[in-house]
């Protein structure tokens, strides 16, 4: 495959993406694992690095994911073409949305279709949840090798969720910045190998 051709099928899959990105970033993992099984771009396993890298720079998680998997396949221009091809439905949905409920601003049909997106976009983002949550705390594939029901669960990964959910929740830790939280996490998973590379 040319380079040229290589651009353009990540503009037309980010594209597709961007279509379906109902409910935000998170709602696009799904599409992220189904396009790395698909094109052999990343692995499963690099999805959660995107997403940790994602959260964790300014900007919204979705398109932060297209641009570091454009940059990562197709170098500058294809951050670019990727991130473009996220986007680009949003826009034209904005612009036709604003219009349009301009006119219908109290119609029932129009309420009732927006109400209607609340579950798909609800369901997207709990199945994204419930993958990045497999993925980070559970280890099949180990257990089915060795048969040591220990090796189903990633202990490090589990202990470093719940000290963060205490942290979070206990009164003199719960009100310190989310960045000191995402550092230390990172600094922790760099230190003790947590994502297991």
């Amino acid at each position: 495959m040319t380079y040229a051709l290589l651009l353009l099928e990540l503009f037309w899959e980010f594209l597709k993406i961007g279509v379906f990105a109902v409910g935000g970033g998170m709602a696009t993992l799904p599409f992220l694992y189904d396009l790395g099984e698909k094109t052999a771009w990343y692995t499963s396993a690099q999805v959660l690095d995107m997403l940790a890298v994602s959260e964790s720079t300014p900007g919204p998680i979705g398109i932060n994911m297209a641009t570091y998997v454009g940059y990562t396949v197709g170098g500058v221009p294809g951050a670019i073409l990727a991130t473009l091809g996220t986007i680009l439905p949003g826009i034209i949905l904005v612009i036709v949305l604003a219009r349009f409920l301009a006119k219908f601003h109290d119609n029932r049909y129009v309420n009732a279709a927006f109400y209607g997106l609340r579950p798909a976009s609800t369901a997207l983002i709990a199945a994204a949840g419930i993958g990045v949550l497999g993925e980070s705390l559970f280890n099949p594939g180990l257990y089915r090798e060795t048969g040591n029901i220990a090796d189903f669960f990633c202990v490090g990964p589990i202990i470093l969720a719940v000290v963060l959910y205490v942290l979070t929740n206990v009164n003199p830790t719960k009100k310190l910045h989310p960045v000191i939280f995402i550092a230390a996490s990172a600094v922790i998973g760099i230190v003790f190998r947590l994502g297991g590379a």
